[in-house]
């Protein structure tokens, strides 16, 4: 599993074609990033990327295609190379344990729940939900066909 993609033109065809689409999506979506980070301001996570260990919790989050085109941009601005790791944590994992691509970092892993989060008894369950909602239908608004795909399939 060592595999890389430093050569964008190899990247997952995106169909949206029309810069316009492209980067409207890429606002909407972020803006919907910060109502999940709202909805979860009661919440503390201790930061132990626990839930990076994407073979260890076996799950890794799910992208809509508003999700990818933010972290495309992203990748894309900063030249990243992007290769699975060995031990099987999110690529996007820093060495030192930290995300490096925090502040775009996708809606599941902004709204990962785990048995360490100190807050509220319950998570914001309708919340998150309806903005998943919202986030199907901006993909599918750009892209009719568009279906959320898990994040390795995006990356790798």
């Amino acid at each position: 599993m060592t595999r890389a993609r430093d050569d964008w033109r190899e990247a997952p065809a995106s169909p949206v074609s029309d810069a316009r689409a492209r980067r409207a999506a890429r606002l909407e979506t972020r803006a919907l990033y910060r109502l999940a980070d709202a909805a979860y301001g009661p919440f503390s996570c201790p930061a132990s990327a626990e839930c990076c260990q994407l073979t260890k919790v076996k799950r890794q989050p799910w992208l809509w295609l508003g999700e990818w085109l933010v972290l495309e941009e992203r990748l894309r601005s900063e030249g990243r190379r992007v290769e699975a790791r060995a031990d099987g944590a999110c690529p996007l994992l820093g060495a030192d344990g930290r995300c490096t691509v925090y502040a775009d970092r996708p809606f599941g892993c902004r709204t990962y729940f785990c048995h360490r989060v100190t807050g509220p008894a319950h998570e914001p369950s309708a919340q998150v939900n309806a903005l998943q909602e919202r986030l199907g239908r901006l993909s599918r608004d750009v892209d009719p066909s568009a279906e959320p795909r898990a994040l390795l399939d995006w990356l790798l």
